[in-house]
């Protein structure tokens, strides 16, 4: 980068950072992600930094005010969609198990798991043993996320009935 581009990207650093951050803000609701839009944004901004004329003309600011506001946006897209599909946490959740030592638990599991049909071993398997998430769940059993949920709700109750327990630690 030459001189007179790294100037004006200091310029530009100077005027609009805080500015910047506080778009951001206002759409991210959260401190970090504020953080990571401006640099993001300013990553943009180096990569036309020829075509931005004088820092502070109103044409730079309306440029990027344009530019914040969409990396922004970009970014509380893409991290509605990471956690679209966590669940609060509730009571059920935070239920602790009994105390069973590792082999009477794990003979209790095996005995549980033979009584259930392939689809349900598999459902509790992927989601308890390997930790997959209910999407990756059902991209497995070829199932929509809704009924692997309440296959699995449906398990968990069919083995409270029976004095089992299966624990969902994820």
């Amino acid at each position: 980068m030459e001189q007179s581009q790294s100037l004006k990207l200091q310029k530009l650093y100077e005027l609009y950072e805080q500015p910047m951050y506080r778009i951001a803000y206002a759409v991210l609701h959260d401190t970090a992600l504020a953080e990571d839009a401006v640099h993001d944004a300013f990553v943009r901004l180096v990569s036309r930094l020829e075509k931005i004329g004088e820092p502070d003309s109103p044409k730079t600011k309306g440029y990027i005010v344009k530019v914040i506001k969409s990396t922004s946006i970009s970014l509380y897209r893409r991290n509605k969609r990471k956690y679209l599909f966590e669940q609060p946490i509730d009571e059920e959740t935070m239920k602790v198990p009994d105390t069973i030592t590792n082999v009477e638990s794990d003979a209790l599991r095996k005995g549980l798991l033979s009584s259930m049909n392939p689809t349900e071993r598999r459902i509790v398997s992927l989601r308890c043993e390997y930790g997959l998430s209910w999407k990756e769940v059902a991209e497995k059993t070829d199932l929509n996320e809704a009924s692997v949920r309440k296959r699995f709700e449906r398990i968990k109750q069919k083995l409270r009935k029976s004095g089992g327990e299966i624990y969902d630690e994820t």
